[in-house]
């Protein structure tokens, strides 16, 4: 360390590494972009591609597999964050959990996905929270205990 540097060498020596490359799609054979959500005990494995809007679940179409208004619109966020409604086609397969957790597993799989096919809306849809795995799950039920946390009645006599 015989040398002194100075702040501004370090930062003529940092500066061409820090010009990233272009983040380019990753897209399969078939021009689909792929991507895994998560929620509870929900698993979506979900493919977008150019198209019309159609939503495919299980080989269900969206009215029919998520009857509820609400679990349709939790579907449909990343889509509208991003501005891109009917401006894909997305089959998904989901499978455990109840209708709550398979609807956010699907939104967590549609926002991954749509980062693969466009790069440039990752910030779009990282702020709005979509990217982030929900890790909440139910907790396991204990021995000695009623359920997860809830002790048996107890009496003084």
């Amino acid at each position: 360390m015989s040398e002194t540097t100075t702040l501004e060498g370090l930062k003529e020596a940092i500066a061409p590494a820090a010009e990233a490359a272009p983040v380019l799609p990753k897209l399969d054979k078939f021009g689909r972009a792929y991507a895994t959500g998560k929620r509870k005990n929900a698993v979506a494995r979900v493919w977008i591609k150019p198209g019309s809007g159609r939503v495919s679940i299980n080989g269900r179409t969206l009215e029919v597999y998520f009857a509820r208004p609400v679990l349709r619109m939790i579907l449909n966020q990343p889509l509208v964050t991003a501005a891109r409604e009917k401006q894909f086609d997305i089959t998904a397969t989901v499978v455990g959990g109840g209708l709550s957790g398979q609807a956010g597993a699907i939104r967590h799989g549609i926002s991954k996905a749509l980062t693969y096919f466009e790069p440039s809306l990752r910030g779009v849809l990282k702020k709005e929270g979509f990217l982030t795995r929900d890790s909440r799950v139910v907790e396991r039920k204990k021995y000695g205990k009623a359920k997860a946390r809830r002790s048996f009645q107890f009496s003084k006599r």
